[in-house]
C-alpha cells in the first residue's frame, strides 16, 4: 500500500510512509508489515526556465545545452538529508523501530555515497536495509535503466547517530572566524581593549 499515514501516541500524524509491504494470512488478516521510504533528492537552481524556453521553439531548441546556466538544477544532497532524511528517519522511523518493524531506505548512488559510511551489520541482523540504485545508460536501447547498485543492512540507532552526528572542526578556527567578524564591526578594523576572543581561548 502506498501513502500511509502514520500517527504517533496522540493521534498526531508523523507523516505517510511511501510503501507499506503487507504481510496476511489465509482469510485477509494482517499478520506483519514493513515499510519502504524512497528518499528524493531536492535541487537547486531552476527547472521551470528551461522548459519554458524550450517550449518556446522545441523543433530548434531540442538539444539545447543549459548546463552553463547559472541556474542550471544541481541535487542539494546536503539539505536532502539533514532536512529530509534524518527527520523522517527520526519521526516514522522511531515509531516504526519502536515497534521492531523493519524497514527499508531507496535512493540513488550519489546520494548514498555522500552519507557518512554507516556501521554495517549481517542481513539477519539487520533493522534497516539500504537500496542503492543508480540509472545505467543501456547503449543498445540509448536509455537510462533504474538499476540496483548495492543493499547496505545497519541497525536503526547507529544509522541514525551517524547521520545526525556531523564531523566536528577545530574550535580554534572557528574562534578566529569569529574575531575576524568582531574586527570588522569596529572603527577602523582595531580590535578593542579588552582580550580578544583568541586570548580567551589559548589562556
Amino acid at each position: 500500500m502506498t501513502e500511509v499515514r502514520l500517527n504517533d501516541k496522540n493521534g498526531q500524524s508523523a507523516g505517510n510512509i511511501d510503501i507499506v509491504l503487507v504481510a496476511y494470512d489465509d482469510r485477509g488478516r494482517v499478520t506483519d508489515f514493513g515499510a519502504l521510504e524512497v528518499q528524493a533528492v531536492y535541487i537547486s537552481g531552476n527547472v521551470r526556465r528551461p522548459f519554458e524556453y524550450y517550449m518556446e521553439d522545441p523543433g530548434s531548441r531540442f538539444n539545447m545545452d543549459w548546463t552553463g546556466h547559472g541556474l542550471y538544477p544541481r541535487p542539494d544532497y546536503l539539505s536532502s538529508s539533514r532536512k529530509r532524511l534524518a527527520p523522517q528517519m527520526l519521526y516514522k522511523g522511531g515509531i516504526l523501530h519502536a515497534w521492531h518493524k523493519k524497514q527499508a531506505v531507496a535512493l540513488h548512488q550519489t546520494f548514498f555515497e555522500t552519507l557518512p559510511k554507516l556501521p554495517e551489520v549481517a542481513t539477519e541482523d539487520a533493522e534497516i536495509a539500504w537500496l542503492v540504485y543508480d540509472l545505467v545508460l543501456d547503449s543498445e536501447q540509448n536509455r537510462r535503466q533504474l538499476t540496483p547498485h548495492k543493499t547496505v543492512y545497519t541497525r536503526f540507532e547507529p544509522a541514525l547517530l551517524r547521520i545526525t552526528t556531523p564531523e566536528i572542526g577545530p574550535l580554534n578556527i572557528f574562534v578566529e572566524y569569529l574575531q575576524t567578524r568582531l574586527d570588522e564591526k569596529l572603527e577602523n578594523g582595531n580590535p578593542p581593549d579588552a582580550p580578544t576572543l583568541t586570548d580567551m581561548i589559548e589562556s
